[in-house]
């Protein structure tokens, strides 16, 4: 079997803490190509950089999620860009809307979001965007700053906005959402996702995909997620993940 790569995973979550190295030259060793690991608060930032250097295999991305806006420096975007400038740092983010929790912060999520993305474009970098219970007012920022490469990450919308975000340019990624029984609206998109715009991933620790739900994440579980893609595709497995592999290959520039 073609090994897999990871297009967006979190290595630096303390959920990895106890076993990291070990599990990571387990799954080099066993099943894994390469992973991006995505540092998405101001905090972990470093740690993504100690993954990457640490493992040929690893690349990274620095971003500000929508949920780790408070207390930003003045200076957080002069941050990103000189860690932008790190040989394995291969896109920002993630970056995006989060309205799913009550008492959100809309206005400084929508500028966190927009500054970053100007940053990305002026650095001509790819773009990992977050989009959760937001759709309208993500799109609308797209529409407006057109990224000039993005993917939309953990996709589980519906037909029409894959749609839409197809009609930008951007890719689009899944992850173990796609194998779960009430995932129809994200089997349906995926059918409706040309074969050079797709990627997979995990999201680990996060989204482990059936048959592995609730359980702790990792990158070798994205077999699963590539079984459930070739279905309904229509391909084989190992095609659906030399095709999605290609495409990271050329989104992220590794």
């Amino acid at each position: 079997m073609i090994k897999l790569i990871d297009t967006h995973a979190h290595y630096d979550d303390e959920a990895y803490d106890e076993d990291r190295d070990i599990l990571l030259k387990k799954l080099f060793e066993e099943s894994v190509e390469k992973i991006i690991t995505v540092g998405c608060a101001l905090d972990r930032w470093e740690d993504t950089i100690k993954l990457t250097e640490s493992c040929e295999g690893i690349y990274g991305a620095v971003g500000i999620h929508p949920e780790d806006i408070c207390g930003l420096p003045d200076d957080y975007l002069r941050q990103i860009e000189e860690l932008a400038k790190k040989p394995k740092i291969v896109a920002l983010g993630e970056m995006g809307l989060d309205y799913h929790y009550e008492n959100y912060d809309r206005e400084m999520q929508i500028k966190v979001f927009t500054e970053q993305l100007r940053l990305a474009d002026r650095l001509n970098m790819p773009v990992i965007i977050h989009s959760r219970d937001a759709a309208q007012d993500t799109m609308r920022i797209l529409h407006s700053e057109k990224p000039k490469k993005a993917v939309m990450h953990c996709f589980s919308g519906s037909r029409e906005t894959a749609a839409e975000v197809l009609g930008l340019g951007l890719y689009i990624s899944f992850t173990g959402v796609l194998t779960f029984k009430n995932a129809k609206k994200a089997v349906e998109a995926c059918e409706a996702v040309p074969m050079d715009r797709l990627m997979l991933e995990t999201d680990c620790p996060y989204m482990a995909p059936v048959p592995y739900r609730g359980e702790r994440c990792d990158s070798s579980m994205i077999l699963s997620t590539a079984a459930k893609m070739a279905e309904i595709k229509g391909v084989s497995t190992e095609e659906m993940i030399e095709i999605c592999n290609k495409n990271a290959k050329v989104f992220f520039g590794i």
